[in-house]
């Protein structure tokens, strides 16, 4: 008779296959109404972008690397004739261009159709070797 009580009387509870999904949308409502109530508290970030045409003057020094259409490269030292050159020897004659002057600036000129990536190659060429001031030159805008 033991046995049979056993059986009968301890009834086992089954686990529900089941998710409760009631705690997890009272969390989504929650993050919902902090992201809404924050989002217009942050601030975006503010970008100073150098403008053209506010240089006081022209550097006495200039290297001017200039990329043709053709991904060609050719060194113009201060308004002199370009000569034509090559990435591998780039970085040794732009040094010996700027001499001692470690501090003088070194200008990429480009076509309008050259690949950004050809740009994008010299630059990274120029500032792995140390060159400090590597800057792009630019088209003032017809007013």
């Amino acid at each position: 008779m033991a046995a049979i009580m056993g059986r009968s009387g301890g009834r086992r509870r089954r686990s529900i296959g089941e998710i409760n999904m009631v705690p997890f949308i009272d969390v989504m409502l929650v993050l919902l109404v902090i992201f809404m109530v924050t989002a217009p508290l942050i601030t975006t970030g503010v970008v100073d972008l150098p403008s053209v045409g506010k240089a006081a003057q022209r550097p006495a020094k200039v290297v001017e690397v200039i990329v043709g259409n053709d991904e060609q490269l050719r060194l113009k030292l201060d308004g002199g004739e370009p000569a034509p050159a090559t990435l591998r020897d780039l970085v040794g004659r732009v040094r010996q261009a700027q001499g001692n002057d470690v501090e003088a600036p070194v200008v990429i000129s480009a076509d309008r159709n050259v690949k950004y990536e050809a740009v994008v190659k010299v630059m990274d060429t120029l500032q792995r070797a140390g060159v400090r001031r590597v800057g792009l030159s630019v088209k003032q805008a017809a007013n």
